[in-house]
């Protein structure tokens, strides 16, 4: 009887234990969605009538590490940007998805995180465990005075686990002797549709940049039941491609009117009218016309992070970055970038992302859906939107 008694305790335990790491990923999918519209927006006004691709997502694991690594009001500011409560809601939110992320199925996805730190320092022990145990992030020493060969070794790492998508991450004038520490991490998918297009449907159509000017493009076609929905509130549709496993899909985001991308973008600000939008989809058979396209964007997180709230890490007299190396004050973030990248094609999508932060001391019929306007997209995983962008082709050809 005392046995049976002490079961029941335990899984009662675990089954609270499982609830609340629940709840703290849902927090981080919330966080996620409201940071992914805030920076979507900054990037998109840096590139005007251009296409781009970010991953939003992927910044905020470094910010939760900084935020761990951080005291003061500059911690606070990293919480908020992110969306968690405190430090033991970030350390189980994270770890909680990262375990989610491992078991989507279908697709390869992939994440890793590595810190860098400078030849005679080490980072906090506490703080070393923390980042292990929480973001499986690994730690390496790496001489920084001899920036060529530190930031091939750290692009080398990137190419890796993004299957050689990212080249090039980090500068090697961007290091030298007073780098203390950068903080890398990458994120690569790469799934395959669900209802795949056939090669032999793809074939150049128009694409509308304004009422007078097109240009063409390679598209593909498929007839298919797909969720699609249209949102009188963004005055556009919606279509969703899932990729094999039905645990992830890649969105369009179409504006009714063909230049209508300004206005979209402006609505999409808010974060709940994207997500309301998505929940109303329902499925019916599409006749979809889809571009191919690849994309390749570099954003410089230190013009770009300020613009959304993220200010005092950058600041050597605020920063506070007091719990992440050994007895050293007085760090900053000197630097921070992402580079990513997406191709979609008849068989789906592969995406990459690697940001760096480098720390120196201071619609019975079938619905038509043409995407032959300038339009938004974006590939959730579970509730996560992993990567988002624009596509709008530059003007090869004018066809009045």
């Amino acid at each position: 009887m005392i046995s049976l008694l002490k079961f029941v305790v335990l899984v009662c335990l675990a089954t609270a234990s499982c609830e609340n790491d629940s709840k703290d990923a849902q927090l981080l999918a919330e966080g996620n969605s409201k940071f992914t519209a805030k920076m979507f927006s900054e990037v998109a006004k840096k590139n005007p009538q251009k296409s781009f691709v970010l991953s939003a997502f992927s910044v905020l694991t470094p910010l939760a590490q900084l935020a761990l690594a951080s005291e003061g009001e500059s911690h606070d500011e990293l919480l908020r940007a992110i969306g968690l409560p405190n430090d033991e809601t970030t350390k189980t939110a994270f770890k909680q998805e990262d375990s989610n992320l491992r078991s989507v199925k279908g697709i390869d996805l992939r994440t890793a995180s590595r810190i860098y730190v400078a030849n005679g320092y080490s980072l906090n022990k506490d703080y070393a465990a923390v980042v292990r145990d929480t973001f499986h992030s690994e730690v390496k020493n790496v001489d920084f005075t001899e920036s060529q060969n530190a930031a091939k070794e750290i692009n080398t790492w990137v190419e890796k686990q993004t299957n050689d998508r990212i080249k090039d991450l980090v500068d090697p004038n961007t290091l030298d002797e007073s780098t203390r520490a950068v903080l890398v991490n990458a994120i690569y998918f790469k799934g395959k549709w669900k209802y795949p297009f056939e090669k032999h449907l793809t074939s150049d159509q128009d694409f509308y940049l304004s009422h007078r000017k097109k240009v063409q493009v390679p598209t593909m076609y498929n007839k298919e039941d797909y969720y699609y929905g249209e949102s009188a509130e963004l005055n556009a549709r919606i279509l969703e491609l899932p990729y094999n496993g039905d645990e992830s899909a890649f969105y369009i985001i179409l504006p009714n009117d063909v230049v209508g991308i300004n206005q979209l973008l402006e609505k999409v600000k808010d974060s709940s009218v994207l997500e309301k939008a998505f929940k109303g989809l329902y499925k019916t058979e599409v006749k979809a016309y889809i571009p191919k396209f690849k994309i390749e964007t570099t954003t410089n997180l230190k013009e770009t992070l300020p613009e959304i709230g993220v200010e005092g890490i950058f600041d050597a007299s605020k920063a506070n970055l007091n719990k992440l190396i050994t007895n050293q004050k007085d760090l900053y973030i000197s630097d921070a970038i992402q580079k990513a990248f997406i191709e979609i094609n008849e068989e789906g999508a592969e995406a990459a992302a690697a940001n760096a932060f480098i720390i120196t001391e201071s619609y019975t019929e079938s619905t038509i859906f043409a995407a032959n306007r300038p339009f938004i997209f974006a590939i959730k995983v579970n509730k996560n939107i992993i990567f988002n962008g624009v596509y709008s082709p530059s003007l090869v050809k004018e066809n009045d």
